[in-house]
């Protein structure tokens, strides 16, 4: 049966049924699998299957115990249409893979709407009402409201940096009037956000239980293998993954997809001017900067939760790095880590001058809009000069960032809403935030 531990060290495991419900590990590490392999899963190929059966199906080569809550759930009802991400090609050796056409427009709908499904049947059972904290650096915010907001079990506080996400993704959060929904917007960074959000999940101030939906979820990371596993197995031949890159959690999947079977060669991570990943795929180096605003806010972070997971499977002491990493605000791979992590990723930088660049550029030559996201990870496939097929990964439809491309693609329109809006914004003070979600649930 599997077993979930820390990547810290603790040693206490948990079962598929805690995981659900789970955040940060008693020692404030994350929760992985301690063994299992998803080669059995080749199979499916020869199978006519909804995309929404392949992923229920994936879920429980993961972990059979899974097999209870999604049998009879259904873990898309978001949608409007068919999950099954579209795939198109952009020239005889690249392509890309949409997966914004969930109901917030964003690849997070992927993990997100069968985690809130399974979250609420599992509360449903405890006969419980939990508490879902919600750090978002734009999209994560959205798509965690719309998973849970009809839900009879869960109370939902989505902490997003104040003017530092577009108008669009924060109106897709504070438009959903709810009694069991809080907006809070935090006058900080999303390092911030997400700093404040762990230490409630960690230290529990509350009288219920706490639930994260971020990515340090390990669910999160089931619902986002399921589309590299789909993927995959729409080619005969291995291919590289471009995926442009914040909390590190969809550029893991696909890291934990290849260890475990998964025809993926190159994992190639883009970045903005926010450049951690870049600098730590170079070095082996983890070290934050001061997270600078840009236009594609999803990447403005300088802390990935989920690249714990990835040192974890790298390092023989992933507690002693991040240790360090606690002590002196940076930490750095041994020689051998730091060898096999550039033996499958790589990384590219793109500034806002750049990202607007080649909106423009793209755009001319394919007649397609691309968000200031999705153009970094096309650039770079583009770029490649690689004779198997490179997979550009798109991570968010156009107009949820109509503000930044309409001055540059003619007859671009911006979009609005003027729905009415609610939440409150407060300092980076973790007493009044905590008293603020006291005030609207207690």
């Amino acid at each position: 049966m599997v077993q979930y531990q820390s990547t810290r060290g603790h040693k206490e495991t948990i079962s598929f049924e805690d995981v659900i419900l789970s955040g940060l590990a008693p020692d404030k590490g994350l929760y992985l699998p301690d063994s299992l392999t998803i080669d059995n899963l080749n199979h499916l190929t020869e199978e006519d299957l909804s995309y929404e059966d392949f992923v229920k199906t994936i879920f429980i080569a993961l972990d059979k115990n899974s097999a209870k809550y999604v049998d009879d759930l259904s873990l898309y009802s978001g949608f409007e249409h068919s999950a099954e991400p579209v795939l198109k090609d952009l020239n005889d050796t690249t392509l890309i893979m949409e997966l914004f056409h969930g109901p917030t427009k964003s690849f997070k709908d992927y993990a997100l709407q069968p985690l809130g499904a399974i979250a609420d049947k599992r509360l449903s059972e405890l006969g419980e009402r939990g508490l879902v904290i919600v750090a978002t650096s734009g999209d994560t915010g959205s798509a965690a409201i719309q998973a849970v907001k009809e839900s009879e079990n869960i109370d939902i506080v989505v902490l997003h940096p104040a003017g530092k996400i577009s108008d669009y993704q924060r109106k897709q959060m504070t438009t959903v009037i709810k009694e069991n929904v809080l907006n809070i917007a935090v006058n900080g960074s999303y390092d911030d956000c997400q700093r404040i959000a762990k230490e409630i999940l960690s230290d529990n101030p509350f009288d219920r239980r706490i639930i994260s939906l971020n990515s340090i979820n390990w669910l999160r990371v089931m619902g986002q293998v399921s589309y590299y596993v789909w993927l995959t197995n729409q080619f005969t031949s291995p291919i590289n993954v471009v995926i442009p890159s914040g909390n590190f959690g969809n550029a893991y999947s696909a890291w934990f997809g290849r260890s475990n079977g998964l025809k993926i060669n190159q994992i190639m991570c883009t970045t903005n001017v926010n450049d951690v990943l870049k600098r730590f795929i170079d070095t082996g180096t983890l070290k934050p900067l001061i997270t600078k605003p840009s236009v594609a806010p999803s990447m403005d972070i300088q802390i990935p939760s989920s690249l714990e997971r990835l040192i974890h499977d790298l390092e023989n002491d992933s507690a002693l790095f991040y240790e360090n990493f606690t002590k002196y605000n940076k930490s750095i791979l041994s020689e051998n880590s730091l060898e096999k992590l550039q033996h499958v990723f790589s990384s590219k930088t793109y500034d806002d001058n750049d990202i607007k660049s080649e909106i423009l550029t793209l755009n001319k030559k394919f007649n397609i809009v691309f968000d200031p996201h999705t153009v970094t990870s096309v650039r770079m496939a583009l770029d490649i000069n690689s004779n198997i097929p490179t997979v550009a990964i798109g991570t968010a439809s156009p107009e949820k960032f109509s503000n930044v491309i309409s001055p540059i693609v003619d007859n671009y329109p911006e979009i609005s809403s003027d729905h009415r809006e609610e939440f409150i914004n407060l300092d980076t003070n973790g007493v009044e935030i905590i008293q603020s979600i006291k005030d609207k649930f207690e």
